[in-house]
């Protein structure tokens, strides 16, 4: 018969098997986030404790939960088949290594280890991947904007990419913005109170480090009333020459311009000759060529610009000179009379010359 085993054995057995029951597995290690480069390789580190009878997971979680989560690895062996990836798992430390070579974009996640317990119950601890990527302006950003003069505007920059890109607000030419200075920083820019000379190009920038960063043009109109400005307003010119009437038309949208005498609305024949020319989407001048003037034709002449803002009007009086003005009466062949205009205003101001002289020897005398 075998002796009966000492109570202090018994003792020893229920310690020992009662503490190996009582240890739960625990997650000892997990890496910090990592930040990384397209291209690049990265290794994601998990280090358990008594969990030598229990699964081990990597699992990768979609950073906005909007995929399901991917089982990548169980304990040692790589489920996913995927070149880039690869496990290792070390039985002195019971770490498990997931590597990852050639990260790409997609590869952005949370890397979740977990240790499943039982049905009902798990631990896990994350480890963030953050994938450097350039700029990238989102398609909801602003792209050109028409608004009314005195209206409030807002101008909106948002950006894709890792880090999270900065926003600065520029103007062509490094022009004062409206909300001062050169430079604005913020996704959105507001105007209270636009003006014309707000108008045009402006930039959105974002910038994260990664690359050059990206610059979005936004072309911003501002519609206003006509401004008319008259270069000169009173022109004198002898009969039977030509005489030129300008005025410089700012506006947008671009006006209807017309010219008017004596509350008659001017047209292109034989006694005027009327042309219009944009330099820019605001910018018109508006000339109305007087040919072989008449005595009829001295007077007021209104240029009249008209948009859906408003209406604005100047007037330029043409008055009688005896001597011709030169130019537009001489020099040039696009005039009436060219061939002889020279030399005709040479005979008018040689004549008026001998009259004077021979005015004075006759008073004297």
């Amino acid at each position: 018969m075998l002796s009966p085993i000492p109570k202090i054995l018994y003792f020893f057995f229920f310690v020992c098997f009662s503490g190996t029951a009582q240890r739960t597995p625990t997650i000892s290690y997990i890496s910090q986030e990592q930040i990384k480069d397209i291209g690049g390789t990265v290794e994601l580190h998990c280090s358990v404790q008594y969990a030598s009878d229990y699964p081990v997971l990597w699992v990768k979680v979609d950073r906005n939960r909007q995929m399901d989560p991917l089982t990548i690895a169980s304990g040692s062996t790589l489920i996913i088949r995927d070149s880039r990836f690869a496990l290792r798992y070390d039985t002195a430390s019971s770490s498990y290594t997931l590597q990852i070579k050639d990260i790409q974009e997609t590869d952005a996640a949370f890397y979740q280890c977990q240790v499943i317990i039982s049905l009902n119950s798990k631990i896990a601890a994350d480890v963030e991947l953050q994938v450097r990527r350039p700029p990238v302006i989102s398609d909801n950003s602003t792209r050109s904007i028409v608004v009314s003069e005195g209206q409030p505007v807002r101008l909106e920059c948002y950006a894709n990419g890792w880090p999270i890109p900065r926003i600065s607000w520029r103007r062509e030419n490094n022009a004062i913005l409206p909300t001062g200075g050169s430079i604005y920083k913020g996704n959105v820019m507001r105007i209270a109170q636009i003006r014309k000379e707000d108008r045009g190009t402006y930039y959105c920038v974002a910038e994260n480090g990664v690359e050059k960063g990206v610059r979005r043009n936004i072309a911003v109109e501002v519609e206003f009333a006509p401004v008319i400005t008259v270069p000169r307003p009173r022109l004198g010119q002898a009969l039977q020459y030509d005489m030129d009437l300008e005025c410089h038309v700012e506006a947008y949208p671009p006006p209807a311009i017309i010219w008017v005498k004596d509350d008659i609305q001017l047209s292109n024949n034989q006694h005027q000759s009327i042309s219009h020319f944009a330099t820019a989407d605001e910018f018109t001048d508006t000339t109305i060529r007087i040919i072989t003037i008449e005595k009829r034709q001295y007077g007021q002449y209104v240029c009249k610009a008209v948009n859906k803002l408003g209406t604005a009007e100047k007037q330029v009086e043409l008055f009688e000179t005896i001597i011709p003005i030169c130019p537009p009466a001489c020099g040039t062949k696009q005039y009436s009379g060219a061939a002889t205009m020279s030399t005709s205003v040479a005979v008018v101001v040689i004549s008026a010359v001998l009259a004077l002289f021979h005015r004075n020897f006759n008073t004297r005398h």
